[in-house]
């Protein structure tokens, strides 16, 4: 047994800050590579009262270099983490491979790779980054359910040649490209961030989302967006992730009525939702989905955006995304819609189409397939003839559009939404919803998967 107090390495130090109590058991300690000790530590111990499986490598043995051995140390961990059901934690620091001329390293890499895809969606893994994780390493790390990186550690496939001067390889360009899920100050920090990750995940898919003891919030409720969140979840309880990536939508693990939710959300104040909100939501409803973790929805968005620049990056393969893995979900699904929801935004994040169990809007709400003064160009344009101010009375218009056609009223009269519901009565709405949907169980027709658009 290692503990906190005979640590030989700073290799040793980062797992004792992932493990209760410093405390873990170390596996294969002996294996050499080459002609000394492989360059990674394998243990296995408690994590939050759950057993986790991880490894740390040691970049004072051969720069941490992956070989065979190395590799197979970290294999065994994966197997035994598909034959337990168990997490499994990495903790990356290596300047790469072993180069000596033979395709052995990119065995090795590959054996891993292999299995990391076999356990994907099975156990939750978490990746950190705390030194250097290139090359072929670098996929294996990213295949995780999450990376969590430290602000000076580097995460790159090729050399970044030219860091210094677009910041090619760094924890601010993989949190900004969506790679990097959580980014922190130091070693320990981003260790106890992997620590809260874990703490509000299943051990694997087959156990129901934690339970926990909370305290009610006493946030007060508004329009924005984090008030929202704050007032709907219980005290405390908010984990964002990738808030760098997509900032027209939100994504956060909390709690809620002591339940581990998943919160996916737009922010309207932020502008349309781009091809990295498509993304970024689409990619974070598959992780809830996989571990049958329950998915909120906040929606307040104009829509899509609808620029060339959008279209050039492709927008409709990532829209039709999120469209699809919201639909293909079949975790518990809530849809609250606190503002607008226009156009296929609607379809893609609130609409009974997508297989939402309950769709709710505050009676404010404004549900509509186009803009309000695209409403008003299409369907009233009549009424702005002999105005003699046409941009007042066409803001008049869309005012009186989204008061009736465009309403929560209108929407629940049509048995598009389920049920209006106040801004004060949001959470118990919410914590309701959860309880009754609990036991939710859903029978797919056989197929090995979907063939969304990627």
């Amino acid at each position: 047994m290692m503990t906190d107090k005979n640590i030989e390495s700073q290799a040793r130090l980062r797992l004792s800050y992932l493990f209760d109590e410093g405390t873990y058991t170390e596996i294969n300690s002996l294996t050499k590579e080459k002609d000394s000790l492989t360059s990674v530590i394998s243990a296995y111990g408690y994590v939050n009262g759950n057993p986790v499986y991880a490894f740390s490598q040691d970049k004072t043995i051969n720069s941490g270099a992956v070989g065979r051995a190395h590799a197979e140390k970290i294999a065994k961990l994966y197997s035994l983490a598909a034959k337990t059901g168990t997490p499994i934690v990495g903790i990356h620091d290596s300047n790469g491979a072993f180069v000596d001329g033979t395709v052995q390293s990119l065995a090795a890499y590959g054996e891993m790779l292999y299995n990391s895809s076999v356990i994907s969606g099975v156990v939750p893994q978490v990746s950190i980054i705390v030194g250097t994780c290139a090359g072929s390493a670098s996929m294996l790390a990213c295949s995780s359910d999450f990376v969590i990186m430290t602000k000076d550690s580097e995460f790159f496939m090729s050399p970044p040649f030219d860091a210094e001067k677009n910041g090619v390889g760094t924890a601010d360009a993989a949190a900004k490209a969506g790679i990097a899920s959580i980014v922190c100050d130091d070693d320990k920090s981003a260790i106890l961030k992997a620590r809260e990750v874990l703490n509000l995940l299943p051990i694997n898919n087959l156990v129901g989302a934690p339970l926990f003891e909370y305290e009610e919030s006493n946030a007060i409720i508004s329009n924005d967006l984090i008030s929202i969140v704050n007032a709907v979840a219980d005290a405390g309880s908010v984990l964002e992730l990738s808030a760098e990536y997509g900032k027209t939508s939100y994504t956060a693990l909390a709690t809620i009525g002591g339940s581990t939710v998943g919160i996916a959300a737009t922010n309207k104040e932020s502008g349309k939702l781009t091809v990295d909100d498509c993304s970024k939501l689409a990619r974070f409803v598959r992780t809830c989905d996989a571990f049958a973790i329950p998915v909120l929805t906040i929606i307040d968005t104009d829509g899509f955006d609808a620029s060339s620049e959008s279209e050039l990056a492709g927008s409709i393969k990532n829209m039709t995304m999120l469209a699809n893995c919201y639909a293909e979900a079949t975790t518990v699904k809530i849809s609250i819609i606190t503002g607008k929801a226009i156009g296929p935004a609607y379809i893609a994040l609130a609409g009974k189409n997508v297989g939402a169990d309950f769709t709710y809007a505050w009676e404010s709400a404004v549900i509509s397939p186009f803009s309000s003064l695209t409403a008003v160009e299409f369907l009233w344009h009549d009424k702005l003839k002999g105005a003699s101010d046409v941009k007042a009375k066409r803001d008049e218009l869309a005012e009186e559009y989204e008061k009736t056609l465009a309403s929560a009223h209108t929407a629940a009269e049509l048995n598009c939404i389920d049920e209006i519901i106040t801004p004060e009565g949001t959470r118990a709405t919410i914590i309701s919803a959860l309880d009754i949907l609990s036991g939710k169980r859903v029978s797919k027709l056989p197929k090995k998967h979907n063939n969304i658009p990627l």
